[in-house]
This record gives structure tokens, sequence and C-alpha cells, in this order.
């Protein structure tokens, strides 16, 4: 049996007549940017969310970034940040001139280690990037005490947790502000590149706007010195039509979690816990921890199972981020996830024998 890391026939192939739909609609207005279907993915995202704002961006990257530019976050201010992340998070925070402040992650969740936030706030200290990595929702209340006591804003990367919550409070309600990427395999993915800024602030909602379309409110009059990053009609478009069937794929993506949680049983593999109750964890990735990983690798691929690894180098290994090469001890858990973490296959639409197929050969490892 060959089984794929992600297969988006599935949820592509029940939606074709109604994403073919929404193709004719743009086609036949005539209209590409900014407007009636952009605008109505706003509304219904911002909803979804529970939030009053929801503006239409470019990518999960620039989200970030407008997001601190819209707070004039920039040269000298300090953003504290989780080490295990995406490059993106951090790359957003150097865009603007700011400097990345690391804290390590927690074993248990592979999220930020909230016990560890406040040893890193200084004078300079501007806000507080939570990610919810994985899936899985950050307890962002326990944060927001922090940022109160210090006046910190407190932005959340959902890149990855499309429809996430805790205690019923989706993720994009739970910061001042919240960045989505919908890249095409996420848990509600366009067709293409795309993402969102959602939030309460609707000064904040208004500058970024502004901000993404080359820093103007009014045509031909830029207030900022903006860039080009935009919802297009026809991404908005298919994510009206997708966005309607993201809390059925994630229970799907939930269900196949305890499947796996449940009849996974080797001691060579740690499995990811599942949250009780009051977090709703959606699953984007389910990452296992395995010693020698390489011949785990190896082993899954001969069984014909695709697999991935979410991040095999931390951030401060990276090229690009070499001025913290020497910091990289100091995020002893990170790098122990990064060193074992796998991502092994769950997506809406697997069948039965493809999940019974990869636990036997778990198991077997």
């Amino acid at each position: 049996m060959n089984i794929p890391y992600l297969d988006l026939s599935y949820i592509h192939r029940e939606l074709k007549d109604e994403i073919d739909s929404a193709y004719r609609k743009v086609f036949e207005n005539q209209w590409f940017i900014q407007g009636k279907e952009c605008e109505q993915f706003e509304k219904d995202f911002a909803a979804y969310c529970g939030s009053n704002h929801c503006v239409g961006v470019g990518n999960g990257l620039d989200a970030i970034r407008l997001i601190l530019q819209a707070y004039d976050i920039g040269p000298g201010d300090e953003v504290i940040v989780p080490a295990n992340t995406f490059i993106a998070t951090v790359l957003a925070i150097t865009y603007v001139g700011a400097i990345p402040v690391f804290v390590d992650a927690d074993m248990e969740t592979y999220t930020i280690d909230i016990d560890k936030i406040e040893e890193k706030i200084s004078e300079h200290t501007k806000a507080i990037i939570v990610v919810h990595l994985y899936g899985r929702a950050v307890p962002v209340q326990r944060i927001f005490q922090l940022a109160q006591k210090y006046s910190l804003k407190v932005i959340e990367d959902a890149a990855q947790a499309h429809g996430a919550a805790i205690e019923g409070v989706h993720t994009g309600s739970l910061g001042d502000a919240a960045a989505f990427s919908f890249y095409p395999g996420k848990n509600l993915g366009a067709l293409g590149d795309a993402g969102a800024v959602v939030t309460n602030d609707a000064a904040l909602a208004l500058k970024v706007k502004a901000l993404s379309n080359y820093g103007s409110y009014e045509k031909y009059n830029h207030e900022y010195k903006g860039c080009n990053s935009r919802l297009d009609e026809l991404q908005a478009a298919f994510l009206r039509v997708k966005l309607k069937k993201l809390n059925e794929w994630n229970g799907q993506r939930r269900q196949i979690a305890q499947i796996y949680n449940s009849k996974i049983k080797n001691e060579k593999i740690v499995l990811p816990q599942i949250p009780d109750d009051i977090q709703e964890h959606v699953f984007h990735i389910y990452p296992i921890l395995v010693e020698n990983r390489n011949e785990f690798l190896s082993y899954m691929q001969k069984a014909g199972i695709a697999t991935l690894v979410h991040y095999p180098t931390p951030i401060m290994e990276q090229k690009a981020y070499s001025e913290y090469k020497n910091e990289s001890d100091y995020y002893p858990v990170t790098k122990q996830i990064c060193a074992k973490e796998v991502s092994i296959p769950l997506y809406p639409g697997m069948q039965e024998e493809q999940i019974e197929y990869i636990v036997d050969c778990m198991n077997r490892y």
C-alpha cells in the first residue's frame, strides 16, 4: 500500500461543482481584486473566528508582518517568539527591523513554555507572538496576564490552527490580533497562496488594510510606506466554499488522531498528547517523536507511507539567523523536538484501511 503524506483530492472532489461555480462567478463578474467575494469572505471568516474584523492578505507571513507594522513595532523593539516554530514567524519580526527573543518549547505541548516567558521580557519588549503549532491552541489567558502587566500586545500565529479553540473560543479571537495562512495544505486552504489578519481592534484592521494596499486608504493618497499584499477574488471565492466544511474536516482530523493515540502501542514512539475538552486541537499536523529518526523514516518509506519532518533545524541554527547560532543550546527542548519529530499522514478523507495500515506498521517498527 502507498499512502501519501497529504491527499487533497478527497475534499476537492467533494466540492468540485461548488469550486467550479465560484470560479465562473468571479470570471463572469470580471472583478479580480478587492471585490465582493473578498469582502464576504472577510465577514464570514471573522464571524467564524468570533472576531469583529478580518482583512484578507497575500499570505500568512505578510499577515504577521502587517500586524507588527500596524502596531508600530520596528527597529530596537523586541518581540517574544517560541523557539519551536516555522521560520516565517521570525522572518516577520526581522522584516520590520525588530529583534526576536526566543522562548523554549514545552515538552508536553511542543508550543511555547509559558512559564519561561516573563524572564525574557525587557524594557524593549513590545509584543508576544504565540504560535498555535500543529493545530494546538495555546492557552493565551495566562499570557494575557503578563501582557497586561507589561503593556504588551499578544499576537496569534494561527497559520496551522484554523478552528482550534480554548473553552469554545476560536483562534483568531484569543489575542489582540491573529495571523492566518491559507496555503493549500492548511486545514482551510486556498488553491494558491492566501492569508488573513483577524482582530477585534477596528483601528488595527483599518491600518492593516491600508498597509496591504500600498499604504493607502484612498486611491493615490498614501499615508504609509505600504506593500501590495491582497487576497484576490478567486482565492476568496474558493475559501468561502471550503469554510463551510472546515468544522467537519477538523472533526475527521480529531477522529483519526484519537485512533492513532488509542491503537499505536510502541515504546519507541512518543505520541502527541490529546488535550482535554477545554482545548480543541485540530491536528493540522500529527507529530510523533522517535529516536534514530532516519532509520524510522527509511522504514516508513519502505512500507509505502510518506512522512515529513517539521522542522529539522532550529531557527537559531539556520544560516539566515547565524547571529543566534551560539544561543541554540539555550533551547534544549526545541532542539530535542527538532531532532526527533516526524509527521505521519492525517487528513480528511483517509480510508479506514489506510489508517489501520499505518497503525500496524508503526506498531511493528
